[in-house]
């Protein structure tokens, strides 16, 4: 199986387009070890040719332009997307779907959450349906929560609803329903090998354990350091908890969650702008990779 990644930033990606904090100011400067990113996506195929798409960010065709697979290259009309699937509704990933209205009807897996804010709140569905249209394949969360993408009949993915929010605009933004934010298991058939993906995670539930013990790769939230950075920075009154996203320090904080587990790569992903995890020589990106954790970056690959 192959894992690429797209885009590894939070909304706004990095530099945030009006933000001057020390790391935003750092990369257009240059005083700051790091490197510009897009939002937060990734790709993942069984063969390097059919792809499936986690999310469709405001950067899609950027991302697209970056990495040849998903370029048309069998037919006058073609691309490497076989399906999307959605994490969330969240505007960072889902607004790209609309750079995708010249083609196919898409077919999207989404729980039915994320259908009905699409439809209704972020009518986002029914623009579409003006132009390709939607092939909507619903990710149900009952049972195995196992579903199959058809044009790769070799990957295996297995969709846990997460304690997160939804998307500002949902009705039940402040009433959270089981669909609202998904984490996704890929299983690789011939080998066994696994990933366990979930860019917005609030907390580490019980059942989530087991799939991040077994995998293989664990691609998980990397929103904040600490819970309270926008609070200390001035930026906002809310803290990461308080949208969804669990921080990587402190005690119960994704450093802890990550570090026992046998999983040979560790990564985080959908990285705030604040975050100074972003400054390659800051400390608390060395206390990260000292806990045998990865920092993603747009055309990151991996191999399981």
């Amino acid at each position: 199986m192959k894992i690429h990644v797209l885009g590894s930033a939070a909304g706004g990606g990095f530099p945030q387009w009006n933000c001057n904090c020390r790391n935003c100011a750092g990369v257009r400067n240059g005083s700051v070890r790091t490197r510009a990113r897009t939002q937060s996506s990734i790709a993942v195929s069984p063969d390097g040719v059919d792809w499936v798409l986690f999310n469709a960010s405001p950067d899609l065709l950027a991302q697209i332009k970056s990495f040849a697979p998903l370029q048309p290259g069998r037919s006058l009309r073609d691309t490497g997307i076989r399906a999307i699937v959605l994490m969330d509704g969240q505007i960072d990933h889902t607004t790209g779907l609309l750079m995708l209205r010249e083609g196919k009807p898409l077919e999207i897996h989404c729980t039915r959450m994320v259908h009905e804010d699409l439809t209704h709140g972020n009518p986002l569905f029914r623009v579409l349906g003006h132009y390709c249209g939607v092939d909507w394949k619903p990710v149900e969360l009952e049972g195995s929560g196992t579903f199959a993408v058809g044009a790769v009949a070799d990957l295996e993915f297995t969709a846990v609803a997460l304690k997160s929010k939804a998307a500002p605009y949902s009705p039940h933004r402040d009433h959270p329903h089981p669909g609202d934010n998904i984490g996704v298991r890929v299983r690789d058939r011939r080998t066994g090998r696994s990933l366990f993906y979930a860019p917005g995670l609030a907390e580490i539930e019980p059942h989530l354990r087991p799939l991040m013990e077994e995998a293989d790769c664990v691609m998980v939230d990397g929103t904040f350091y600490t819970d309270d950075e926008m609070v200390q920075l001035g930026i906002s009154k809310k803290r990461g908890s308080d949208i969804g996203h669990l921080a990587q320090s402190g005690p119960g904080g994704m450093i802890e969650a990550l570090r026992p587990l046998r999983a040979s790569r560790k990564i985080l992903i959908h990285i705030n702008n604040t975050n100074p995890i972003l400054d390659e020589d800051s400390p608390e990106r060395a206390a990260v990779e000292a806990a045998g954790i990865e920092v993603s970056y747009d055309g990151m690959d991996i191999e399981l």
